[in-house]
């Protein structure tokens, strides 16, 4: 083999069997610390007053009903049956809540069965996290070290013990990011092979083999149009990679020699990448309105049978047109001015802030507990009981200064891996800055995490050094494995805030670091 198809190849570690158990034993680890107490409060807590109630319509009816003013007192004293005869305005896609429902189905119209797909998927979220930073280190050391990493973020875990939309968004962005870093192996595997098979030390300045099966890539868009399904945002994720993945591909011809003509990628692959990817996203997508396309319950479903003249109706047919408009609706709702006038939320949180835990979210808050009552020692002035937003904060502190090397990293040194995480940042950040006129919260940096986590490996990964026996590996070693123990034993003081546990004021006081957190 020669120097170029090995650089071409870079295989993975040979480790498959441990590789797959520590992935297992972190994620089953992850799922065990938040499946405990899963059901407590027993209530719909802040938005689960949304996406709980539409699983259960959709489980009943393939389309979100409205429900009763007082239906979250009366699910929780079980009546479930609470619904209103017109079809729910709603603002989001139907897939999580269709992952939500799969939960009702399982447990029940419960606080733990509207919570279990979230607990699953942020479960899942760790497997994939793991598996991405195994690829993009070629290290199953610093792939583990990035499941534990992200089994106790704060954040993380909250995310994966509410029923909101949010994680399983979180999962399939990652998964879709994972299967474009694998199909970036899998195509410089397939030059190396037709380097091999010809007995070629290189493409010569001919732009080389046309791949037009990629089947990375199509588990890419299928992984998109989920994330899709789920929140619309998603979309600037889909673009930022779908661009980048291209590139990837030019870089991996010109590494192969195809000079001038690895150009020719932007075509050849390009085009392939665009079906593989939006075009079949878009039609993934799609499906997840089966339900509400197979119905004529939901809002707007009768908007084509009622205009029949209008250029979509002709064009689409009646379902699908009422399905665009509906979805004109929903744009209108996000974009508009409904929810900007005199939109204020005492727990918004600039997105400037973000990276570095300046404002948290409070999900639910039982406040004042006299002594005495509720577990409330008599010997205090008071207690609560708090579910807040927030991850871990060493782990983001430590993680923004990584997502500034990072940038460096790429730019500077051209390095690829760091790329996947200033790329997977500003894709899921940086397009929240354009709705600065509304209020925004910090829970919606779910989808950031994994790729701090994924900074923060790739810079021990530069601590580390080679793995060649020595003193600076051994120093690196005993650095790294400090900064994971201290992160674990920050989630664990930070434990009862995420967990709705009795707490006196003193007490949650001494886990308010910044005053912008009360």
């Amino acid at each position: 083999m020669t120097d170029l198809q090995a650089a071409l190849r870079d295989p993975l570690p040979r480790d498959r069997v441990t590789a797959w158990a520590v992935t297992v034993g972190i994620t089953l680890l992850a799922f065990a610390l938040r499946v405990v107490r899963l059901g407590d409060p027993n209530k719909l807590v802040f938005d689960e007053t949304y996406y709980p109630k539409d699983a259960w319509s959709l489980l009943h009816f393939g389309y979100e009903r409205g429900w009763a003013p007082d239906a979250n007192e009366q699910i929780v004293a079980g009546s479930t049956d609470l619904w209103q005869e017109g079809p729910a305005f709603i603002v989001h896609p139907q897939l999580g809540k269709w992952l939500i429902a799969a939960g009702e189905q399982l447990f029940g119209m419960t606080s733990f069965g509207w919570r279990f797909s979230a607990c699953v998927f942020g479960a899942l979220l760790v497997l994939v996290t793991v598996r991405l930073v195994r690829r993009i280190t070629r290290s199953t050391l610093l792939g583990g070290a990035a499941g534990v990493l992200l089994a106790f973020d704060g954040l993380a875990f909250v995310m994966s013990r509410i029923g909101l939309l949010d994680i399983f968004q979180a999962f399939f962005l990652v998964a879709a990011v994972s299967a474009l870093v694998a199909d970036r192996d899998w195509f410089r595997t397939r030059l190396a092979d037709h380097l091999t098979a010809r007995g070629l030390p290189d493409l010569g300045g001919v732009a080389g083999p046309l791949v037009l099966w990629r089947p990375w890539r199509v588990l890419a868009g299928v992984m998109f149009g989920c994330a899709l399904g789920v929140k619309w945002n998603s979309v600037y994720v889909l673009a930022a990679f779908g661009l980048l993945s291209v590139a990837w591909d030019v870089g991996a011809r010109r590494l192969a020699g195809a000079g001038r003509r690895s150009a020719l990628g932007l075509l050849v692959d390009g085009v392939p990448a665009f079906l593989s990817t939006v075009v079949l996203g878009a039609l993934v997508y799609l499906a997840t309105w089966s339900s509400w396309l197979a119905t004529s319950g939901g809002w707007s479903r009768d908007w084509g049978a009622q205009h029949p003249e209008a250029l979509s109706t002709r064009l689409l047919g009646a379902p699908l047109a009422s399905l665009l408009h509906y979805h004109q609706e929903i744009y209108g709702f996000h974009t508009g001015d409904y929810i900007t006038e005199e939109a204020t939320h005492s727990y918004a949180a600039d997105p400037i802030g973000w990276l570095v835990l300046a404002r948290t979210i409070g999900i639910d808050a039982v406040n004042n507990i006299q002594p005495g009552t509720d577990g409330c020692p008599v010997d205090v002035d008071q207690c609560q009981r708090v579910i807040t937003g927030i991850g871990t904060p060493l782990l983001w502190w430590v993680g923004a200064v990584c997502l500034l090397m990072s940038v460096f990293f790429w730019l500077a040194r051209r390095d690829w891996r760091f790329g996947v995480v200033v790329v997977g940042v500003a894709s899921t950040w940086l397009p929240w800055f354009q709705y600065t006129d509304r209020p925004q919260f910090l829970f919606y940096a779910i989808t950031i995490v994994p790729f701090t986590v994924l900074a923060l490996c790739l810079v021990m990964g530069l601590v580390l050094g080679p793995p060649v026996p020595g003193s600076r590996r051994r120093i690196g070693a005993i650095v790294c494995g400090v900064f994971v123990a201290l992160v674990v034993l920050n989630f664990a003081f930070f434990y009862p805030v995420w967990t709705n546990a009795l707490l006196t004021r003193e007490q949650w006081l001494d886990r308010m670091w910044l005053r912008t957190w009360i």
